[in-house]
């Protein structure tokens, strides 16, 4: 059985997304300068392609992630009961004990 992600390691997911996202695009920019504009000789035709097919694939990956973490977070606000939203009335402090 996969293990549930927490809250504390959100943020390392969030931020390993951007790091697929840049690296796809350059991953594709250096594919196309260094490998297909070498090999034919089209500079720099394969570099532009290269960054665009990058920025297409990291943007499919970034926006397949996005939704993936939002179907997640609704997931656990149904099973909270709550809605994902704390509403408070106006001037109640729940985080402090004024006791």
């Amino acid at each position: 059985m996969p293990k549930k992600r927490t809250n504390q390691t959100g943020w390392l997911r969030y931020s390993g997304v951007g790091f697929e996202f840049v690296a796809a695009v350059v991953g594709m920019a250096l594919f196309g300068a260094f490998v297909v504009d070498r090999y034919f000789g089209t500079y720099p035709w394969g570099l532009v392609v290269g960054a665009m097919l990058g920025t297409i694939g990291g943007g499919y990956n970034l926006i397949r992630e996005s939704l993936e973490a939002f179907k997640s977070f609704e997931s656990e606000s149904k099973s909270n009961g709550d809605g994902g939203i704390k509403r408070t009335e106006a001037g109640d402090d729940e985080s402090t004990d004024r006791d």
